[in-house]
């Protein structure tokens, strides 16, 4: 009987070894093995052994976590107080320095987030720190990740989620948002009225050189065809007068064969003479031609006197004789 009770508090003393003895270590862990109260090694995940009451292990969360910076006012450059926060992402690196050089981690790293951010946002002004929001998360970052380093730990982002101005401050960024939007398009209207005023003078301007290309146009097809008209009627004008001409010198000509065939006498040329004087005298004109051949004309003048004697002659010889 004493030898089953023997057996039976050394089963439980070995079931109480194996179960404190006994560590399951997740993948997402990290294990600080303590042996008397010194740190001895690190374990990986899996299914580990330690010494009962000599040995003992912390496990570390490698995951990475996030920290809620709370709210706090910080002044800005130009002295406006805004209310800020942000969050903080950091994943550990090694579990040891995380377990011994750091107390309360998310404690510190709070309070690290918030005097930084209050310097950063402090020395910018309202509009500067409203449009560099990533500027302030990447400098912020730097300097939290260079802080964590010697605890084992690296900042992996920092995001800002609010920078809230006082009300008063809002309601005057309200309204010169608002005058800057009307500016705006009333910039943008001028702009278009400008463009719209260019377009037209220079369809206007297009509308004019076009419209005195095509008078140019017309009027030098105009004096073309006034010129082929003017070279045409000169041409027929030179075709009749050349036709006139030729009718004229054939005409000549045959009247000076006609005379010559005839054989006129001088007699019968200074007949015609002097009647051609006679119609030139008689015409409407103011000068008087008198020909220079003065003795020829006194000739036949005398040519014509005598032939009229000899015609009287022969008239008295013709009549008949009465007695005395």
């Amino acid at each position: 009987m004493e030898f089953i009770i023997l057996l039976a508090v050394l089963a439980l003393l070995l079931f109480i070894y194996v179960a404190v003895g006994v560590r399951i270590v997740r993948p997402y862990q990290r294990g600080i093995v303590e042996q008397l109260g010194k740190y001895k090694e690190t374990i990986d995940p899996g299914l580990r052994i330690i010494i009962p009451f000599v040995q003992n292990v912390r496990l570390v969360d490698m995951r990475e976590q996030v920290v809620d910076v709370p709210p706090q006012e910080v002044i800005t450059k130009d002295n406006v107080v805004v209310a800020v926060d942000a969050v903080v992402y950091y994943e550990p690196t090694d579990p040891q320095r995380l377990a011994y050089n750091v107390a309360n981690f998310i404690l510190a790293v709070t309070k690290l987030a918030q005097t930084n951010l209050r310097n950063l946002i402090g020395d910018m002004q309202l509009d500067e720190a409203l449009t560099s929001r990533d500027t302030i998360n990447l400098h912020l970052r730097q300097i939290l990740d260079d802080a964590t380093d010697k605890w084992g730990v690296r900042v992996v982002r920092v995001e800002l989620q609010r920078i809230d101005p006082p009300p008063d401050v809002m309601h005057s960024m309200h309204e010169q948002m608002k005058a800057e939007r009307n500016r705006r398009a009333l910039v943008t209207q001028a702009e278009g009225d400008r463009t719209a005023s260019i377009t037209r003078a220079e369809g206007e301007r297009q509308s004019a050189i076009l419209a005195a290309e095509g008078q140019k146009q017309q009027q030098i097809l105009s004096a073309q065809g006034q010129a082929e008209a003017t070279r045409a009627i000169a041409d027929a004008e030179r075709y009749r007068r050349e036709a006139v001409a030729a009718g004229e010198a054939n005409a000549i000509k045959a009247v000076y064969e006609a005379i010559h065939e005839g054989n006129p006498t001088s007699d019968l040329l200074t007949v015609k003479y002097l009647e051609t004087l006679g119609q030139m005298a008689n015409g409407q004109a103011t000068k008087i031609i008198v020909p220079t051949e003065l003795s020829g004309l006194a000739g036949g003048l005398a040519s014509i006197g005598a032939l009229m004697t000899n015609a009287n002659g022969n008239s008295n010889d013709d009549l008949p004789t009465t007695g005395s």
